[in-house]
């Protein structure tokens, strides 16, 4: 996630310095085009550019609405995750009968390793990494025969349940009641994975990026009258601001993909983890994750 920082002018430029190139080459050739067969062709009125300009607006402006709807969906998501984990552990705290510390925080661990399996899960990377510090020897053997790790892990946490039921430890209701909580980062999980794995339509892109680069043929042939050395920065200039919108709805519709946009699920864990830790009044408490860059992941 991007911080209230200063970002970099290469990180700003490393996202459109392709395209850049490209608007670059295609204003070249059209000067050449028009400076050699400038009789042969029609005049252009400002108005045509105009015209796909402001058709390019209302593009750009329905994709990043799109876009921000999903990276704030995903964010959402990952507060409802913080809400239930703590409760989660609390629940467990106040329903169980005294002596049941260590079953409670086996389960708050165990809660702990979920979100970081999961945020790891989601950016495509390995989910059983440092899991050994939160769980079992045994259950970190069982989790690797399971496809979805932070399902498996969701199962331990029902079987406990079940047992702590069956052992006369939980009554009926408190039962119901982590169940629910269960159900509810269960659901969490299944409506990140459903960001992470439907694909905004790349057709969009691409016939987006299309007008744009007819928006810049048509700018130029109108502007044959205006000296090359102003009309190429002009042309870059206006093609980079289109071209920067677009790229930073490309990047916040993939909020799970290791980005500097991206939802800070690491960070998100590691207060999770801040938070679990001094409910269940541990010494070995993490920092709060810092950074000096200007994004957190």
């Amino acid at each position: 996630m991007l911080l209230k920082r200063a970002i970099p002018v290469s990180y700003i430029l490393n996202k459109v310095k392709y395209d850049l190139i490209y608007v670059l080459l295609v204003s070249f050739i059209v000067l050449f085009i028009t400076d050699r067969y400038n009789e042969m062709l029609p005049e252009m009125p400002l108005t045509i550019p105009a015209f796909i300009g402001t058709a390019i607006s209302i593009l750009l402006s329905f994709k990043l609405n799109q876009s921000y709807d999903r990276w704030w969906e995903a964010r959402k998501i990952w507060g409802a995750i913080v809400n239930d984990s703590r409760s989660l552990v609390i629940q467990l705290q106040t329903f169980t009968a005294n002596g049941n510390d260590p079953a409670i925080q086996k389960i708050a661990h165990r809660q702990i390793a979920w979100c970081m399996a999961l945020g790891q899960s989601l950016r495509g990377l390995n989910p059983m990494e440092n899991l050994e510090n939160y769980i079992s020897d045994e259950e970190f053997k069982e989790i690797q025969q399971h496809q979805n790790k932070p399902l498996a892990l969701l199962q331990l946490h029902g079987n406990d349940i079940k047992n702590l039921r069956e052992n006369n430890q939980l009554d009926l209701f408190a039962q119901i009641q982590l169940d629910s909580t269960l159900v509810r980062l269960c659901d969490a999980q299944g409506k990140a994975e459903r960001i992470k794995s439907t694909v905004f339509p790349v057709t969009y892109s691409l016939f987006l990026h299309g007008i744009i680069y007819l928006f810049i043929i048509t700018l130029s042939i109108s502007l044959n009258d205006v000296a090359s050395y102003f009309e190429l920065p002009l042309l870059l200039l206006i093609s980079s601001a289109f071209l920067l919108l677009e790229k930073s709805a490309t990047h916040m519709q993939d909020p799970f993909e290791n980005k500097p946009t991206d939802t800070p699920v690491s960070a998100i864990a590691r207060t999770i983890e801040i938070n679990i830790k001094q409910l269940l009044k541990q010494s070995d408490i993490p920092e709060v994750m810092q950074t000096e860059k200007f994004y957190m992941l």
